[in-house]
């Protein structure tokens, strides 16, 4: 029988090549504590291989640092232009490698799914998923960057995304259900 661990520590990342952002949450049971987010910046450097080397060796440090049991990260969006895909995918394959070179458990989510998990809606702004986060996470201060607040919802999203073993999962038919069942949960 699987055993459920009562608490987790989830890595959230938002690749990029100039600002990486990031959030890590402690999840207890059904209850989640942010305990940091914030970028990585990277538009200072000009050589896109040293700018990879960066970001293996700041995703290590986080690793190593808050002790993740999971590394979720946001897919890259398909967009026109090749070569910027090219790039997010090299960024976020090396966040990849640094989170399986330490033997933590990766999981990718579309941004369309992260949004639609933290706000309700699929097409929400930045700013409308930063706002959500903010209540659901009870902090105030705002981020310098909303590249922060993105790597903190990949990590929401993952702890929303928990597969009931005991086989007494609930649905709902919308937000408003769920805010009726949920009134400790939702502030």
């Amino acid at each position: 029988m699987l055993v459920e661990k009562k608490e987790r520590v989830i890595l959230g990342v938002d690749p990029g090549t100039a600002i990486m952002g990031y959030g890590v949450i402690l999840e207890k049971g059904s209850k989640m504590e942010l305990l940091s987010l914030g970028v990585i910046r990277l538009d200072h450097l000009d050589d896109h291989f040293l700018k990879l080397q960066r970001i293996f060796e700041k995703t290590i440090g986080l690793i190593d640092n808050y002790k993740p049991d999971a590394l979720a990260i946001e897919a890259p969006f398909y967009g026109k232009n090749v070569q910027v895909m090219l790039k997010l995918g090299r960024a976020q394959g090396v966040t990849m490698a640094a989170a399986l070179s330490r033997n933590i458990a990766v999981t990718e989510y579309a941004p369309r799914k992260i949004k639609q998990s933290i706000t309700g809606k699929g097409t929400a702004s930045k700013e409308q998923v930063a706002a959500m986060l903010q209540r659901l996470l009870n902090f105030n201060e705002t981020p310098e960057f909303l590249d922060a607040t993105d790597g903190l919802a990949v990590a929401v999203c993952h702890s929303f995304q928990k597969i009931s073993t005991s086989g007494k999962s609930k649905t709902y038919s919308g937000w408003e259900a769920f805010v009726s069942d949920n009134k400790k949960r939702v502030k």
